[in-house]
């Protein structure tokens, strides 16, 4: 092994345990969140097919909100870890505030558009027997964006100033919440279908109260509290600079949930059994969807401090992690994934349906992983336009048309309609990478051609 050789493994190796430290609490708050869809999910299935399925068709169109929302939530999290990276707290009080601000109307307008979507599902081919009852839980989740924004956004603060634990007890308010809080409205009450969303518009709030409080009253903070001037400049700004990231994550967002629609083109069964898989595999997900977010603030702060020979080991120790863990996520999927369908749902066509789209989920692990953890990186260097048009390349034009034909032509059914978006994964898994190596190298050479320009 050469010098170099040696060097850079050396430099990855040292990157594990700083990323392990991040990413962890980023998963396990991450956890937090997917589980009380889990709870949903649990709670609403011995209502029946048709309500699952309703959850389903929600959910569906949930991903593509809170995916164009997370670009906003990107941006912020990545401007504060470069001004903490360059020790300034001012700029991450500013980024903060005006980040609120946005955080607030992004939320406010996601959940108007989503109520606005509600008109199209019957036109587009969704269950009649689904949309008689789907309208409360519908409303009540579009409502639920709001808070859910808002919590994010104080999050985002905590994880990218070193308090990311605080943010996890934070968000298992929540889910402690709501879990009697599910019970007591769908099955006590027998609210049905809406005592979900009420209990998840509960739980989140509380979430969001309680990090209200921490930030505006821990001492450890106070030096993020201070008085800068939020100019609307600053919230266009960051709108600006967030709109390609909202785009790529709304763009692969939508293409996910375009793959629930197709879906549910083939039935309330179907429909459910996605809603099963969706739920227990989002949960596996949290590990390259941590390890993104602490890549993306690793990455934000190396570019702060100025110090660019971190970047390529941070993406390969981050590679290393996920590619590990979602070999043992894959293996679960494969081997579990029947028993864990029959525990949800007492149907044998939607088990059936269920377990086998278990199996493809274990294909897509791998993929999935690097090429949400090249994203966290290039958000982190703030490269939002170029990583938005790949993932809307790799899965509007290759992954929907592919998993139409696959599942409508060649009458592959939902199996079919899973294999096609998996094309799109494997492009953006190779893809992606090459273009954060390409900008490490040019970021490189700039660095040292500006360390050795002479001053004047």
């Amino acid at each position: 092994m050469t010098p170099t050789n040696t060097a850079t493994t050396a430099t990855t190796r040292a990157e594990i345990a700083p990323l392990i430290r991040l990413s962890v609490p980023l998963m396990v708050g991450l956890t937090a969140a997917l589980l009380i869809g889990v709870v949903d999910t649990v709670m609403i299935s011995p209502l029946g097919t048709v309500p699952l399925a309703a959850a389903g068709i929600t959910t569906a169109v949930l991903i593509i909100m809170i995916s164009a929302l997370w670009g906003l939530l990107t941006v912020i999290s990545v401007q504060i870890s470069q001004a903490e990276g360059a020790q300034d707290s001012a700029r991450v009080a500013l980024a903060f505030r005006s980040g609120m601000l946005l955080c607030l109307i992004g939320g406010i307008l996601g959940a108007l558009l989503m109520l606005a979507v509600y008109p199209l599902l019957g036109p587009i081919g969704q269950p009649a027997e689904v949309l008689a009852i789907l309208l409360p839980y519908w409303v009540s989740m579009a409502i639920w964006i709001i808070p859910f924004t808002l919590f994010f956004g104080l999050k985002a603060l905590f994880d990218a100033v070193d308090w990311p634990w605080t943010a996890v007890g934070l968000s298992y308010i929540g889910v402690v919440v709501n879990i009697p809080a599910n019970y007591i409205f769908i099955h006590v009450l027998n609210l049905g279908i809406l005592g979900a969303g009420l209990a998840s518009i509960l739980s989140q709030s509380l979430s969001l109260l309680a990090a209200w409080f921490v930030v505006t009253r821990a001492p450890g903070l106070a030096a993020y509290r201070q008085k800068v001037a939020v100019a609307w400049s600053d919230v266009r700004a960051q709108l600006r600079d967030s709109l390609p990231l909202c785009l790529g994550y709304a763009g692969e967002g939508g293409a996910y949930a375009m793959v629930g629609l197709m879906i549910g083109w083939l039935g309330a069964e179907a429909l459910a059994a996605h809603q099963i898989v969706n739920a227990l595999a989002g949960v596996a997900y949290v590990i390259p969807l941590g390890m993104a977010g602490a890549v993306s603030i690793r990455t934000g702060q190396a570019v702060g401090a100025g110090r660019p020979a971190r970047l390529r080991p941070i993406l390969k120790a981050s590679f290393l992690m996920v590619v590990v863990w979602q070999a043992l996520a894959a293996s679960i999927f494969i081997f579990g994934g029947p028993t864990m369908a029959a525990a949800m749902s007492d149907d044998p066509q939607v088990v059936s349906i269920a377990a086998s789209l278990f199996i493809l989920m274990a294909i897509l692990q791998i993929a999935d992983g690097v090429q949400g953890t090249s994203l966290g990186a290039l958000r982190g260097m703030s490269d939002m336009a170029m990583p938005s048009v790949i993932t809307l390349l790799a899965y509007w034009p290759l992954a929907l048309p592919a998993a139409y034909f696959f599942g409508f032509v060649l009458e592959f059914g939902a199996v079919g309609i899973w294999l096609g978006y998996m094309l799109g994964v494997a492009v953006a898994a190779i893809v992606l990478p090459w273009r954060f190596w390409r900008l490490t190298a040019s970021f490189s050479h700039g660095a040292q051609r500006s360390q050795t320009m002479p001053a004047g």
